[in-house]
């Protein structure tokens, strides 16, 4: 008796994949913003514009962005295990 979900086919993508992706490479975006916004402090040189400063929220977003992702195929999976509960009883 297996009390797993089952694994969706490796042809098939999972309905939060996308956003998880997304989320990854914005939050990649951030954090290279935030290595390179805080590197003149360590440097010595002058500081970026603000503007620069705002481009590093990026990673909150990213992550926000993939957590939502994570959730929405969360729900999915859910789904899919209630509709074979309900199918085998």
């Amino acid at each position: 008796m297996r009390s797993e979900t089952p694994a969706a086919p490796s042809d098939d993508r999972a309905p939060g994949d996308g956003l998880v992706r997304a989320g990854a490479i914005v939050f990649i975006i951030g954090a290279v913003a935030t290595l390179v916004t805080v590197a003149p402090l360590f440097l010595g040189t002058d500081p970026f514009p603000p503007i620069a400063y705002g481009v590093c929220m990026l990673m909150g977003v990213g992550f926000l962005v993939a957590g939502a992702g994570v959730l929405r195929s969360i729900a999915a999976q859910r789904r899919q295990a209630k509709a074979a509960g309900a199918a085998g009883s």
